[in-house]
This record gives structure tokens, C-alpha cells and sequence, in this order.
């Protein structure tokens, strides 16, 4: 088979397994319900054309999207008769969903208040050099991804660094690649900074000061580490003499911004308080709705809607399939892979994360990390190994895919090559360092 049919051919086995997801759904209505051949049969199509889907984006000659995906095969699961209604009420990890609604809303207040057109207005008033200019990115990107969501800063980031570094008519490629793999990269520090923690978060039970205490480092130098490789990598973009830019014209409204941050700088504190972090997050969310300066449908708008109802429905799908394929022969199978090591544990955490996406991959293992003997520090190499493996491609995280769509739309490509050629590297040096650091501490 020629490597042009190759693609082809993977969606069309998507599309098949599908429909083979959809007829082994359909048994169960037409059969017993005590059959339980036919759930288990209705379990494994659903589940494994779901998670190809979902690893590979769409279907084929379907517009359906992750989302529209997740949806899908958590339905099947309940018309199949694997789980109940009330079952897959359960299975939805309120905790996280919470969490990243309430991060959404403060977030959107951010970007509409124009607090992130200030900060790049004032990075473009004082940095003069495309070394600093880099420095800048990469510190502002993973700051603000710590706290803030990693996906929802790249949605805001990349189009403001886009416009800073075509106007000073630098390369723009090594500052977008900044946004993304810094913003992958210190979202490793907190539980709010990214979708995969926040769900780690509720399942573990972790306290948000622990949690940052262990991977903040971590997320340090990973910034580190990301500065001197796209330095090194983009030597030539990176050369020359300072340079002036012209600030942007802003439109900033100084009291919604004033607003937004005590917002944030509220919820960061009930965080660190001990606060349970999704009471917190929809709590000053759901306060920052009562103005009369902003319609709520305004905030309505940035909210990524799509991605709760992926949330939603994975949840389900992965529930279900722990119900009929979870075995005990493939517990001990598992077992054997001796997870309790971290570089295994990293190992597979990182692989695992590449082949169906970070936030499935946690799913996925979380049957197996909670019976290891020190789950708190398994769930720490998760965390760690999941976020930080999304810079190994531009597939590897949806922070990337937000940075790509942002920079296609002004006519800026970053291929694979691009972004593999740093990516790489920085994923097996943070990964290694990652691992180090939770192993001795």
C-alpha cells in the first residue's frame, strides 16, 4: 500500500469500527438483557471506535468533531444496555468539569477586559531584543498557563504574539512555538493549569499547595529548558540588532480589568487556602457574571462549550469500558508492567498520552494508578509525564492544535518538522528531569 492511501485507509477503518460500534449497540435491544456476550461485545466496539476517533480527530465523510465523537459513544454506551442512565449520571466527574467551567468564565473576563493586550502592549513598550522578546513569551506564556488553563491562554496569546512579530517583521515561527510549548509546559504546575490535571486534582484528592509544591519545580525549569532550546534551534531568527515596537492601539476597560484581577488573585488564594478548587473557581466565576459592563452572553461566547461535552461523555465511554473489559486477567497484565516505577510509569504515561491525547490517557490509567502503593506520587508522574509529553508533536496537545489553527488563519504554516525538531527533545529532557525530581524528593 502506497504511503498516499495510508490516511485513507486509517479513517476508513475508523468509519468501519463505527459502524461495527453502532450495530453492537443495537444487540442488546434485540437480545436479553442478561446477555453478557452481547454487552461486552457492545463494550469493546463502542469503546475502541470511540478512542480511534478521538485519537484521530474525525470520521470519515462525517463533520463530526471530538466533541460530536464523545457525545456519540457515550450514548451507544447507555443504549447498548452496558451502563444505565443513572450510571452514566455517576460516572461524570462533576469535580473537574466544575473546575475548568469556572476557570473558563474568569478567564473569559480576562480577555474581555483587554488584561492580555495590556501585558503584550507592555512587553512590546520594553523588550528591544528577539532574545528578550523570546525570554518574555515563554515567562508570560507558562505563568499564566500555571494558573489559568493552558488551552485558553494559547487561544488568547497566539494571535497578540502573531501580530507583535509580524509587525517588527521577525520570523514570527520560534515566538508561536514559545506559546505552545511553554504554556505545555508550566501547566504542569498547578492543578489549574491545564484539563488533565484538573481532573487528576479530583481524583486524587491532592491539596493545590502540594500539588504545586511538587511540579512548580518541575514547570521551572522546564521553562528553562525551552528558552535555550528554541535559541539554540532558531539561532538565525533570533539574531540582529534591537528593535522598536510600536505599541498597539488598545481598547481596555481599566475597571473590568481591575475586576478580572481580583478575581483572579481571590481564587488563586482560596486555592492556596485550602479551598476545594472547583468551589472556588465557579464561586468567583460565577460573581464576575454580576456587572452591568458586560453582557453575559458576552462571556457566554468564550466559553469552550465543546470541550465539557468531550469531558462529559468521556467520562461515560471510559466508565463503560471499565465495566466490561476491565478484567482481572488484564489488571495482572498490566500489573506486570511494574507501574510502581516512575520512569515505567512516566514511560507509559507519555506513550500512552501521544497515541489517544493526554486527557483520555489519564482516564485510561486511572484504574491502575490508584491501587499502586504510593498513588499521591503516581498521580504526581501523571500529571507531570501527560502535560509535558504534548510538546513530543503538534498533535501531542489541543494548546498546539489552537496555536497552528491561529497561525494558519494569517497565513504562518508550522509543520511537523517545525515543531518536532524542538519539540522532541525538550519532551525527553523535561520528561527525564520531570521523573529525577518526583523520584527523590
Amino acid at each position: 500500500m502506497t504511503a498516499r492511501w495510508l490516511p485513507l485507509a486509517g479513517l476508513t477503518g475508523v468509519g468501519l469500527l463505527l459502524l461495527l460500534a453502532a450495530g453492537a449497540a443495537t444487540l442488546p435491544w434485540i437480545m436479553p438483557a442478561e446477555d453478557a456476550a452481547g454487552r461486552r461485545f457492545a463494550a469493546i466496539g463502542i469503546f475502541t471506535a470511540s478512542y480511534l476517533a478521538l485519537a484521530i480527530g474525525k470520521v470519515p465523510g462525517l463533520s463530526i468533531d471530538r466533541a460530536g465523537v464523545a457525545l456519540v459513544g457515550a450514548c451507544l454506551m447507555v443504549a447498548s444496555g452496558v451502563m444505565s442512565l443513572e450510571d452514566a449520571y455517576r460516572a461524570v466527574d462533576l469535580g473537574t468539569i466544575t473546575l475548568l467551567l469556572g476557570m473558563m468564565i474568569i478567564v473569559a473576563n480576562l480577555r474581555i477586559s483587554g488584561f492580555f493586550a495590556l501585558i503584550n502592549a507592555w512587553v512590546a513598550r520594553h523588550v528591544h531584543g528577539p532574545l528578550l522578546l523570546l525570554g518574555a513569551i515563554v515567562f508570560v506564556s507558562g505563568v499564566f498557563s500555571a494558573f489559568l488553563v493552558n488551552d485558553a491562554i494559547c487561544l488568547v496569546m497566539a494571535p497578540l504574539v502573531l501580530e507583535l512579530a509580524l509587525s517588527l517583521r521577525r520570523n514570527p515561527l520560534p515566538y508561536l512555538l514559545a506559546v505552545a510549548m511553554a504554556s505545555n509546559v508550566g501547566s504542569t504546575a498547578t492543578i489549574t493549569g491545564n484539563p488533565q490535571n484538573m481532573m487528576i486534582g479530583s481524583f486524587s484528592q491532592i491539596a493545590y499547595p502540594a500539588f504545586a509544591a511538587a511540579l512548580a519545580p518541575v514547570a521551572a525549569l522546564g521553562l528553562l529548558l525551552t528558552f535555550a532550546l528554541l535559541a539554540l534551534a532558531h539561532r538565525k531568527d533570533l539574531s540582529g540588532a534591537e528593535f522598536q515596537a510600536r505599541a498597539p492601539q488598545l481598547r481596555v476597560h481599566r475597571v473590568l480589568v481591575l475586576r478580572s484581577l481580583l478575581a483572579t488573585a481571590a481564587v488563586v488564594a482560596l486555592f492556596f487556602a485550602g479551598q476545594p478548587p472547583a468551589k472556588a473557581a465557579i464561586v468567583i466565576g460565577a460573581l464576575l457574571l454580576l456587572t452591568r459592563r458586560v453582557k453575559s452572553t458576552r462571556v457566554y461566547a468564550e466559553i469552550d462549550w465543546s470541550l465539557l461535552l468531550m469531558f462529559t461523555g468521556l467520562f461515560i465511554i471510559v466508565a463503560g469500558g471499565q465495566r466490561e473489559l476491565l478484567t482481572p486477567e488484564l489488571i495482572q497484565s498490566v500489573g506486570s508492567l511494574r507501574l510502581e516505577f516512575a520512569p515505567v510509569l512516566t514511560l507509559v504515561t507519555a506513550l500512552l498520552s501521544n497515541l489517544v491525547s493526554n486527557v483520555p490517557a489519564v482516564l485510561l490509567l486511572k484504574p491502575f494508578v490508584t491501587g499502586l502503593p504510593d498513588p499521591d506520587r503516581s498521580w504526581l508522574i501523571v500529571a507531570m509525564a501527560s502535560t509535558l509529553a504534548g510538546n513530543f508533536t503538534v498533535l501531542g496537545s489541543i494548546a498546539n492544535l489552537i496555536v497552528i489553527e491561529k497561525a494558519a488563519r494569517r497565513g504562518v504554516v508550522i509543520g511537523f518538522w517545525d515543531y518536532f525538531r524542538v519539540g522532541a527533545p525538550l519532551t525527553v529532557a523535561t520528561l527525564a528531569v520531570g521523573t529525577l525530581w518526583l523520584m527523590w524528593r
